[in-house]
């Protein structure tokens, strides 16, 4: 298991959380995603996630992920 750790611009509701966290939840190997709407943090837990992929997913759902 693995975890990436994004900052995450853009979200200002529990929509744009459950948005995320669907888009996210459908790339390969993911296994848990955790937003944080306060923060603005997402994290993403799996195996052989890559990263490139999560950032397009959260582009996918109106976002915009980097690297923490």
């Amino acid at each position: 298991m693995s975890t990436l750790d994004f900052t995450v611009t853009g979200m200002t509701c529990q929509h744009c959380v459950a948005s995320v966290t669907e888009e996210v939840s459908e790339v390969a190997g993911v296994s848990a995603v955790d937003v944080d709407l306060a923060g603005g943090a997402l994290r993403v837990t799996g195996e052989d996630v890559d990263g490139e992929q999560v950032r397009a997913a959260v582009a996918e759902a109106g976002y915009t992920a980097t690297p923490a």
